[in-house]
């Protein structure tokens, strides 16, 4: 079953933890880290950057290792962000468990996450579905559905206008994504 966008997050694995969120596109070089960088700085703003640990990964592999993308370092760097110190990794099954929320980018990258998530992906141990609360879209989460904006756009080998757009798709719903957390880590009970 599908959560609805407004559907409360997943409560923490392990609530004496760090809440951990892995953000989710193709590759890992241009959308996931772009977002990695923008929700860390507005949790970090929030003070809760101890409270949520973020990365990012793709569900390809044949960009494993290299920097993010020169055209997503540029975008942030036009905007005060520094994407300097990324490399892509490939989401692995092994990282169901240990995520409390996967946000994809878009609705492929979803469907692969929920498939691995079922065992019918790549590394086979699945999950029967379980965890597909904990996968979610960052745009139904960050509050972009609304405006027609379900998925962020792959701005691979698109030009300064489109990593722009990204990148202001992605500030509009870093703060909502943020709003959300803290309500659900103040409602979390102590260990």
């Amino acid at each position: 079953m599908t959560p609805s966008p407004a559907a409360e997050l997943p409560s923490p694995r392990d609530p004496g933890a760090p809440y951990r969120v892995c953000l989710v596109c193709l590759g890992n070089i241009c959308r996931s880290p772009m977002a990695e960088t923008v929700l860390r700085a507005r949790l970090d703003r929030a003070g809760l950057d101890g409270a949520v640990v973020v990365d990012s990964a793709g569900t390809g592999d044949w960009h494993i290792g290299d920097r993010m993308d020169p055209g997503a370092r540029a975008a942030l760097a036009r905007r005060g962000y520094d994407g300097s110190e990324h490399r892509a990794r490939q989401f692995q099954p092994s990282w169901l468990g240990r995520r409390d929320l996967i946000l994809a980018m878009d609705a492929r990258n979803l469907a692969d996450l929920r498939r691995m998530a079922r065992g019918q992906g790549p590394g086979g141990q699945g999950t029967s579905g379980r965890d597909d609360e904990r996968i979610r879209l960052f745009g139904e989460v960050g509050g972009l559905a609304e405006s027609g904006d379900r998925d962020i756009p792959d701005p691979w080998g698109g030009g300064p206008g489109e990593f722009g757009h990204v990148l202001d798709l992605l500030g509009a719903a870093a703060p909502v994504i943020v709003a959300r957390l803290a309500r659900l880590l103040e409602t979390v009970p102590p260990e």
